[in-house]
């Protein structure tokens, strides 16, 4: 049975129970709103933190349109949801945010490669690319391989993505993952970046923003497991471009809610990877780390409420993931960790465990970012069981 919401305050629903609509639970009871969450099971993080939860795939047309009854907005734990299954909930009057014609542009890398490139903003050479022949003339244009494939739809983690050394290296690649109906081949140029940087606003429908510190994001085998905010001796210049670059998006595709631009940081200035509008792996720093977090944030632009203060705290935030390892008694070595350093935050989701899922975090925050991120990476590896002592 499930309370109803504080009288007087509405109502958010959040499609999608994984952690991200887990850590948005807290944020929703700090703010007095109420937050309902469409879960396709009980094993799911937000399932599992309690609260109004509902039901229900993401994909299922019926079951989302009787969970945004009685919704004041609907937003996304993911953007996976089917733009038909959009279109009918603006078509019955539910806000959605972001809306529909912005999300696409999470949903399907093609079209936000198009709509970045033209509006200006800097990103790797790209190309639509049918068959081996065209991924050649690609590299060939690009100065040869290396090049980058991914496929426009559904790819995450890693997943969906590929660096090609050779014509024949992707003839392989090309071959063993075909593509569902609506998806289609991308090829990038590849970029031999300096770091890799994630630049994070917040927007309200009235056109507030707030901009978060640009952080540096570390990425193994394709999962981010390391994030540091603000990024160490990033100049200035490349600071304030990232950040300019996730305003102009944020404004050219009408984005509500969090974005999270991935960026490469270049010696000639910073290009665009990947976009996502929602709380984002790069900013669970935020909820330590800043005056406001991410979740917060969302919650607040989504209801078109002022936004929070996005400033750090500290000198440095550190975000270290925790990765699942080949025991799943998680619960004795969080214990240990919390006994062993008390000034550290830990996060974990709730997910059975699985070898290299994500299944929590770790956050400290201080001035001595070298002690932090030892702080922060032996407790992550010991949760995972990497270490054990």
């Amino acid at each position: 049975m499930t309370a109803g919401p504080a009288p007087g305050f509405p109502v958010v629903g959040m499609i999608g129970g994984g952690q991200l609509a887990r850590m948005s639970q807290e944020a929703a009871l700090a703010l007095g709103v109420s937050l309902r969450v469409l879960a396709a099971s009980p094993e799911e993080s937000a399932a599992r933190g309690g609260g109004d939860i509902r039901w229900g795939a993401h994909d299922d047309p019926a079951a989302v349109a009787a969970f945004a009854q009685g919704c004041d907005v609907v937003t996304f734990d993911h953007e996976h949801v089917p733009a038909p299954i959009l279109a009918a909930l603006v078509a019955a009057g539910i806000t959605v945010r972001p809306g529909p014609a912005a999300l696409a542009h999470a949903q399907d890398k093609v079209h936000m490669r198009a709509a970045v490139s033209a509006s200006g903003v800097p990103c790797p050479a790209w190309a639509v690319v049918a068959g081996p022949a065209d991924v050649a003339a690609f590299a060939e244009a690009q100065g040869g391989f290396p090049v980058v494939l991914k496929v426009s739809r559904g790819g995450y983690d890693g997943r969906g993505v590929w660096v090609v050394e050779s014509a024949a290296h992707a003839e392989q690649v090309l071959a063993q993952a075909p593509l569902r109906p609506g998806v289609a081949w991308l090829a990038e140029q590849y970029v031999p970046f300096t770091r890799e940087l994630a630049a994070q606003v917040a927007r309200s429908p009235s056109g507030q923003v707030a901009v978060y510190p640009v952080a540096r994001t570390v990425q193994t085998d394709g999962i981010c497991t390391e994030v540091v905010a603000p990024c160490p001796g990033l100049a200035d210049e490349h600071a304030l471009a990232a950040q300019q670059v996730a305003l102009r998006i944020a404004e050219a595709l009408d984005v509500v809610g969090m974005l999270a631009v991935e960026l490469f940081d270049t010696p000639e200035g910073v290009l665009v990877n990947e976009l996502a509008m929602r709380p984002h792996n790069s900013g669970h720093w935020t909820i330590e780390g800043a005056v406001t977090s991410q979740f917060e944030n969302h919650l607040r632009a989504v209801l078109d409420l002022p936004l929070g203060a996005p400033e750090a705290r500290a000198p440095f935030a550190v975000m270290v993931n925790v990765l699942g390892g080949e025991h799943p008694d998680l619960y004795a070595a969080y214990r240990h960790v919390m006994a062993r350093d008390p000034g550290l935050k830990v996060h974990l989701y709730g997910k059975d465990v699985r070898p290299g899922r994500k299944v929590g975090h770790v956050t400290a925050y201080g001035d001595d970012l070298d002690v932090l991120l030892a702080r922060a990476h032996h407790a992550a590896d010991y949760i995972s069981g990497v270490i054990d002592e």
